[in-house]
């Protein structure tokens, strides 16, 4: 069913598209040609195919957290350029009051 003039106008102002004259005729047939294979598409059985919302199986690629042991404090400072009472030092971003 082709797309009538009045129609490709009432979607370009939908989509807030401004049209110039003569361009009706040029967008009903483009939008007339999705819609008929849009109805090609509707006629495909898939009755027999589960909804579904990946196509393929989504795994977890990460490996397993295991707690371990972390880094002492002075093993953290170790190779900081400037450690001020066990705590890393950094160059500050707001001028000091």
């Amino acid at each position: 069913m082709p797309l009538t003039r009045a129609q490709v106008r009432h979607v370009a102002q939908l989509a807030r598209i401004g049209l110039e004259a003569g361009d009706e005729e040029f967008y009903a047939d483009q939008l007339s040609g999705i819609l008929e294979h849009i109805d090609r598409l509707q006629e495909v059985p898939t009755d027999d195919i589960a909804p579904t919302a990946q196509v393929v199986e989504v795994t977890n690629p990460l490996r397993e957290d295991v707690p371990r042991p972390g880094l002492t404090q002075e093993e953290a400072l170790a190779n900081a350029p400037a450690p001020v009472n066990g705590f890393f030092r950094v160059p500050s971003i707001q001028e000091e009051a």
